[in-house]
């Protein structure tokens, strides 16, 4: 691990960014150009402390983990995230793979949906980056895996109709197998169904049923705990490989859900649920 290099180059990649770059809001004038160093901390999901200690070159040796989300949060081109790694002593993610890696351009147009919930999904459902209104609708879930959640997490289908939860886990199985069908050398997938197939006799069944489909644009229901029942449209717009998805979810203007949705841009992450 090479401390002073990857000092100088957490550094530089940090101011090359403005606040809106990144869907912050810039504040007060700021006396240094680029991000704050709490600020690149909250977008990575790290420490302060120890985000500053790295580019003190006194931070431990970061994760592969921290590494791909340092990545995501300084908008690193593909070429400029493998140069992190190297620098840290770690082997880039292979090519050819599943990347945890989202393209500067997807995170550019995520944080210009702000007034919309959209979220950067791989095709065998990890959760790679979210906008404030999709963690208002969902809550926040990057760096999991939405279909293991599913499937193992009691409470996960709450946001979901009672009726229409059958086909969402259909789904979920189907597209799951149609990745692991498409790409069969790619070890994260196929661990996920061992995974599940071994903790889940409804993954396991579902699984024996061999359905394959891929995700479509489709309307989504959800019942929120405190707007309540949002109707909502979904686009899924596919990156370069297919192998990530853009997914935004809208409301027809005029409807109860649009004023609904509204609603949720203005409560955002506050918990308005009655007290105890």
């Amino acid at each position: 691990m090479d401390r002073t290099e990857l000092a100088d180059f957490l550094r530089r990649a940090r101011t090359r960014l403005a606040p809106g770059d990144v869907g912050l809001n810039a504040g007060p004038r700021r006396r240094t150009p680029g991000l704050r160093r709490e600020e690149v901390a909250q977008l990575a999901g790290m420490s302060a402390d120890y985000y500053t200690r790295l580019e003190q070159r006194r931070g431990s040796h970061p994760s592969r983990q921290l590494l791909t989300a340092l990545a995501r949060a300084l908008r690193l081109t593909d070429t400029e995230r493998d140069h992190l790694f190297h620098l840290a002593g770690e082997e880039p993610p292979r090519p050819g793979g599943s990347s945890e890696h989202v393209r500067p351009g997807l995170l550019l147009i995520l944080d210009r949906l702000y007034d919309l919930p959209a979220s950067v999904m791989s095709d065998w459902g990890e959760m790679l980056a979210q906008n404030a209104m999709s963690v208002a609708l969902t809550g926040d879930h990057t760096g999991k895996n939405l279909i293991r959640h599913w499937f193992t997490v009691p409470g996960a289908r709450d946001l979901a109709p009672p009726e229409n939860q059958e086909q969402h886990a259909r789904a979920h199985v189907a597209s799951l197998r149609a990745v692991t069908a498409a790409r069969p050398g790619d070890p994260g997938p196929a661990a996920l169904v061992a995974e599940l197939r071994a903790a889940s006799p409804e993954f396991e069944a579902l699984w024996q049923s061999h359905d394959v489909v891929v995700r479509r644009p489709s309307p989504k229901r959800f019942v929120h705990p405190v707007v309540g029942v949002l109707d909502l449209d979904c686009e899924v717009l596919l990156s370069d490989g297919h192998s990530q998805q853009l997914v935004v979810h809208s409301a027809r203007p005029g409807t109860p859900t649009h004023e609904r949705l509204e609603l949720l841009r203005v409560v955002g992450l506050q918990d308005l649920s009655p007290s105890s």
